[in-house]
This record gives structure tokens, sequence and C-alpha cells, in this order.
């Protein structure tokens, strides 16, 4: 095909064209009829000079002379951009982070609607939940607001990127001071601290970076099973009966005095209501929730210290996971799903395991459940939009373990199991937790057949004891088991390591083009490219070259004989 000049220049004359774009005109020409013949068309479109100010619009009408004489009015020719800001945030509402990332990079316009998109926020709360703001004596520096002021969508790519750290490089710090077994640990991020408690009936409070001993609590008399904590509050429970609670101390370097010595003494009390060992806790901002052995699982105000509601259960609740308005948990093989608005059991997974479920872990997704059993598998649970008279299966399964999955642990896209067999599997779940809009606008699961599901993407090995509680946050995976050590996997440094590892990599595959380069123009100009002729090269003798060699044939023959 030949190219036309006159299209290039954008000349009009040419009766073939049907479009021709020029620097600040857009004219349409007459196309051509299915007969070969111009269709006259009574108004042509232009755009001149199109300047767009979140949704406002500069248009000049034009009059344009057509091929034919006719003088016809341009009328105002509009683009995405044109839409008002509220609409365009509307319909850009309705992507997902890659492709909300890729319209940023389309215009000037698009990249400032579509970094302060509130879109982010959503992303962000549905993977990791709300942010916790550097705390001061007067409260939140930024409340219900971001960390260091920084954007949503900042806070979402730095959190994104840094999820990738667990697949890198990292270190194994041992915190010893427990002489019998770990039974739970707990990981609080947003203040680098770390409680263990188990056998020992102590509860020790860690530095998570400097991995020292901070504080610890007086013997509390029973085996400390389950740990929950947040910035204002920190509860235990065990064999015996009783919650114990401390509350958060301002004016001082860690928030809680544990060992009883601070100053307020009112800062410590228990909370009397269960009867049998309690197994399980977890907070919210306004309740706390406690699973126990007397097959109830009661819900506690946190303002007035009182339980204000109990589930009852078919066998002894093992764990327990609160979202929104309702709370998981586990008892016997079953798990369940309640109300906490009406009171009511909203849906039951029978038989989740053969075997007790011991474990249990949730997402910010509410419809998502993970549940760890006795016969060693893990599996993911849809619970949305299920009937009364259907039985909910599972989504995905997995076996990475040759004994009882005791403790789960969740931050996306990262699923954490311990397991007594000595071993911790990290799953990513990026594919299965990818959401996708129904019609209501609800977020759900993507199903999956078996084939399909990934194994882990990693396994920690070398521990040699059971495994009884695991926990995952800031760049770490905190474990405890019967040897009475609390190990810490860090993996803050792996992103840098592997920038390293990568920049070396660059470095030697350049060294390696640049000598390839050196030798093909050693090839072009006739010379030898063996390393023999090279040396002889840079390393020339005066005279005869052979004379060294028969030097040393001569003195070979000499030593010989």
């Amino acid at each position: 095909m030949d190219f036309d000049c006159n299209k290039a220049r954008g000349d009009s004359s040419s009766v073939n064209s049907s479009c021709i774009f020029t620097e600040d005109t857009l004219i349409q020409a007459k196309p051509y009829t299915h007969l070969g013949k111009a269709k006259h068309r009574n108004s042509v479109s232009t755009l001149n000079n199109q300047k767009c100010n979140y949704g406002s619009l500069l248009d000049e009408k034009k009059i344009v002379e057509t091929s034919d004489g006719e003088t016809t009015s341009m009328c105002d020719s509009r683009c995405f951009t044109d839409l008002p800001a509220a609409l365009v945030c509307e319909v850009l509402e309705r992507l997902d982070p890659k492709e909300l990332g890729i319209v940023s990079c389309v215009s000037t316009l698009l990249h400032t609607l579509a970094t302060d998109h509130k879109g982010w926020k959503k992303f962000y709360c549905e993977r990791w939940g709300l942010p916790n703001p550097p705390v001061t004596l007067n409260g939140p520096l930024v409340p219900g607001g971001t960390p260091d002021w920084k954007s949503w969508k900042t806070l979402f790519v730095e959190r994104e990127f840094r999820s990738k750290s667990f697949m890198g490089r990292f270190s194994v710090d041992v915190l010893r001071g427990h002489c019998e077994d770990v039974r739970t640990v707990f990981l609080l991020a947003s203040l680098n601290l770390i409680f263990t408690g188990g056998d020992d009936s102590v509860i020790r409070m860690w530095d998570m970076e400097e991995g020292l001993l901070i504080d610890k609590s007086r013997p509390l008399c029973c085996t400390i099973r389950a740990i929950a904590a947040d910035t204002r509050l920190l509860v235990t429970a065990g064999t015996n009966t009783f919650i114990q609670c401390w509350r958060a101390v301002e004016g001082n370097s860690y928030p809680f005095h544990i060992s009883g010595n601070g100053p307020d003494q009112n800062c410590e009390f228990r909370l009397w209501g269960h009867e049998g060992p309690v197994t399980c806790l977890a907070l919210d901002s306004l309740r706390i929730f406690s699973g126990s052995w007397d097959m109830t699982v009661r819900v506690w105000d946190r303002s007035e210290m009182k339980c204000v509601q109990k589930f009852m259960h078919a066998d002894w609740v093992w764990s327990v996971a609160p979202h929104g308005n309702t709370v998981a948990s586990t008892a016997g093989r079953d798990a369940y799903v309640w109300d906490t608005k009406s009171g009511e059991l909203q849906s039951v997974i029978s038989n989740a395991h053969v075997g007790n479920a011991y474990s249990l872990a949730r997402t910010h997704l509410a419809d998502v459940l993970f549940t760890g059993g006795e016969d060693g598998a893990i599996r993911l649970f849809d619970i949305s939009e299920v009937s009364d008279d259907e039985d909910i299966k599972p989504a995905a399964t997995w076996v990475p373990h040759a004994g009882p999955v005791h403790s789960l642990a969740f931050e996306y896209p990262w699923l954490v199991s311990a397991s007594s067999d000595g071993r911790i599997a990290l799953i990513d779940l990026r594919k299965l937790l990818n959401p996708k809009y129904s019609a209501k606008h609800s977020r759900r699961v993507k199903i999956f057949d078996a084939i399909s599901i990934e194994p882990p993407q990693r396994m920690l090995h070398g521990l040699g004891c059971d495994l009884f509680s695991v926990a995952i946050g800031a760049d770490r995976i905190v474990c405890g088991g019967e040897d009475g050590a609390v190990k810490v996997w860090n993996f803050s440094e792996a992103l840098e390591i592997e920038k390293r590892a990568q920049a070396l990599r660059s470095l030697r595959q350049e060294n390696r083009m640049r000598r390839k380069k050196a030798q093909v123009e050693m090839n072009a100009n006739g010379r030898r490219s063996d390393q023999c002729s090279i040396a002889m090269k840079r390393n020339q003798l005066k005279g005869d070259k052979s004379v060294t060699w028969h030097s040393k044939r001569a003195i070979n023959d000499k030593v010989k004989s």
C-alpha cells in the first residue's frame, strides 16, 4: 500500500481519507457509501483546543469548508475526561487496583483523579483493615486518617510491595525465657510488641525489634492458652475460668505494666463468667470475645466490662474470630457463624474436618473463613449467600502437614499455619481472594477446582518440636512450641537483600555482554579469540618465543633423569 503524502501533511483534498487529525482540529470527511459515492452530511464534528479541568470544557465552534464547497457548523466532540469529576470517580470505582493504576498513567487529569480516589482506601481496608495511627498521650495523631499523612494510594502500594518480602531471605531470632511449653503467642505490630504465655503460667512481653524481654507477669497459677491485645487493652486466659486484663497506662515507654509494679494499680482486673478453661480470645474496638471448654462463646462489653451475650455450642470451643457484626467459632469438628446483633446462628459448617477443628482465621472480607483441623488439612469456606438447606463445601483445601494444625494466622495475602509436625506453611492467596463484583456490587471469592489450587509457596522447617501457636505481621512470623523457645522469622531486610542481589546480577550480565562484544570485535578483525593468544599478546617475549618452552622441557628432562 502506497503512502499518501497528502494524508501525511493533513491535506483535506484527498477524498479517500475518512478522518484527518491535525494538531488543533479533528475533521471527519465524508466516507464512501456501499455504492462508492460520497454521502453528504449536514454537520461534522470538531474539537478545538480542548481544555479540561475536572469536568469543565472550553470549546470553540469552527466553520469548516468541506471538499464540495458546503459550509457546515462544527458541533462539540466530547471525550471521557469531559464528564463531571463525580461521574468519572464513579466509573473509576468499578476498577481493581491494577486497572486503576493503569488509568492513572493515561493523562494528568486521570492521574490526579485516580491517585486521590477513595477506592484506594477501600482496597487497603479490604486487605489489611484500617491502619493504626501513631499514638500519643492525647490519642492518635490522625484520628480516622492515615499515619504520616500519606495518601491511601501510597499506603496501599507500600503494603502491597512489602507483602512480597515473605518469599525472600530471612533471619531467625530465638527468644528464651519460658521454662515450659509455649502455648500462645500474639504479635502487636503497631506497638512492636510480642506477648507469649504457656505452661509456666507467666505472661512475657518482648520488644519485637530488639528481641529483649521488657516485662513479665506474676504466675497466674494456670496454663496460659490465649492472648489478645490492642493499643488500649491486653487480655489473657487459660485453664482457670477467669480472663486476666490489663489496661494501657499513658505516659510510659511501654503501655502495659503486667508485672503489677506500675503506679496505677487499677489497670489490672479479671472477668469471671466461664465455667471451664478458656481456650481462645479476640478483640475488636467495642467487645471482647472468649471461647471455652464450657461449650460457650461469650461477648463482653469493653466499656462496662461485663458479659452481654452468650452463644451455646454442642462441643468444646477451640477458636473464635470476630468480623464486624458476626463472630465465627469452631467447636468439635464443626464451624459456626453467629450474628452479634440478633444473637442468632447465621450458618453452620458441619464436619469441617475429620476430627476437631482446632484453629480458625478470617480475612477482612466478611464471607471468608479458614479452618485448620486434627486431620492436618486447611480449608477455605465461602459463607456468602448460603441457604439453610445447603451444606457449605470448602472452596479450597490444602494438606501441607502430617499432624494437627493447631494455629492459623492471616495477613493479606499470606495464610500461615503451625502444626505438631514442627513445620510452618505459607500459602499465597492472591488468586483465591481476588474479589469480583456481583450484580449487587458485593465481593465474593473465586471458586477453583482442586487441580488449580496452588500448594504452599514456602515451608519453614527445622523446628523439631510441636508448634502450638503462630502469628504474622510487620514482616515477621512468630511461633511457639513445646521446647519453650519463641522463634521469630525476620523478613524485614528481604527486599533490600533482593535489590542488592538484582544489582549484582545486572552488573555481572553487563560484564558478560562487554566481554562478548570484545570477542566479536576481535573475531571481526581476524584475530584469535582464544585465551592463549590473548595472553601471549599481553605478555610478548623478545626473540624466539619457543625458547621458554624448550627450556622448560629441558628442565623437566633433567628432573626426570
